[in-house]
């Protein structure tokens, strides 16, 4: 024991002995929710706040670039200049890079593999993209397999495999509409992808990419996948996807966060949690008033994580016990 001169009370918890005395007993400092969880699990995560900034800029201190990958001349963004779009809606819980490219937020998947999957877990990524989804699953400790339709994005992301030191991701260029015939007999423990935005961004003239698809033919061929990776899944388990909605041509908006729970549901599966992910604002504050006034619509900054349940919902709980 130390004497309680100088300390605050908040810190002690004091008693006198022989009524002169005074001892004091120093408290365990108190453990918040992003102490336990990383960040408070609620149902809004604030890319904005600082803390969470914090914890991203020391995710790329690695060296993830998931950017690369995307300098083919095909790859674009579809709506209006790339600046002003990825400002007022930036894809999949990403943040833009400095030639506008899109790119996965790390932060978001620490949150997925922590709160959803175990260490040793297998995690099956349909729409794979960028290194980040992969080479943070390493770190964590989980076995990655993502699909990719791009043979260069896949090279990307190999290249940077030196930056994990846990199990090797394993990248495998397939359309993701033959999950079975691209991983065998393997079963996995998680899902969690983050699909193109409808044509929001073109990453091909692929004609199976889902980005270069009609509305019809994109909802068709997404529901397809959700289907087909979501059979490769064990029960009690979690699947994970970060979706968005982005209006048609005339405006309005098509759905997809709906389309999206519908086909999850249609494959078996229970909606468990539907979290609101903030993006920093950016221009958006500048840019909202004339299309506000011009139309009554909303400056977009956000987007869903959706999270769904195979199997049961207790089962899969209590299989997490105190992961890390």
């Amino acid at each position: 024991m130390v004497p309680a001169t100088g300390r605050r009370a908040a810190d002690v918890t004091a008693f006198n002995v022989d009524d002169d005395v005074l001892f004091d007993i120093e408290l365990p400092p108190p453990v918040s929710l992003a102490d336990k969880f990383g960040v408070p699990p609620i149902s809004v995560l604030d890319r904005r706040a600082g803390d969470w900034q914090d914890r991203r800029r020391r995710w790329l201190a690695l060296g993830i670039q998931s950017e690369l990958g995307r300098d083919s001349p095909v790859y674009q963004m579809t709506r209006g200049g790339a600046t002003d779009w990825l400002a007022e809606m930036v894809r999949g819980t990403s943040y833009a890079a400095a030639d506008g490219t899109s790119v996965f937020d790390p932060v978001v998947c620490e949150l997925v593999y922590r709160w959803f999957s175990r260490p040793l877990d297998r995690v099956l990524d349909p729409f794979a993209g960028g290194s980040v989804r992969g080479v943070t699953a390493s770190v964590l400790a989980r076995y990655y397999t993502g699909i990719d339709l791009r043979p260069e994005q896949i090279d990307a992301n190999e290249a940077q495999v030196d930056l994990c030191d846990g199990p090797r991701p394993w990248w495998v260029v397939g359309d993701a509409a033959h999950i079975d015939a691209l991983v065998g007999d393997t079963m996995f423990d998680l899902v969690f992808s983050c699909p193109p935005y409808g044509d929001l961004e073109r990453y091909s003239d692929d004609p199976r990419d889902l980005s270069t698809m009609t509305p019809d033919g994109f909802r068709d061929a997404h529901r397809f996948v959700i289907e087909t990776a979501t059979g490769r899944l064990r029960d009690d388990r979690f699947a994970c996807w970060v979706m968005s909605d982005v209006r048609d041509r005339k405006g309005a908006y098509r759905g997809l966060v709906a389309d999206t729970i519908r086909a999850f549901t249609d494959a078996g599966l229970t909606l468990h949690n539907d979290a609101v992910i903030l993006n920093p604002i950016g221009t958006a504050a500048v840019r909202a008033e004339r299309p506000f006034l011009a139309t009554r619509k909303l400056t977009r900054a956000h987007q869903h994580l959706l999270v769904f349940v195979k199997g049961d919902a207790k089962r899969a709980t209590a299989r997490m016990g105190g992961n890390e």
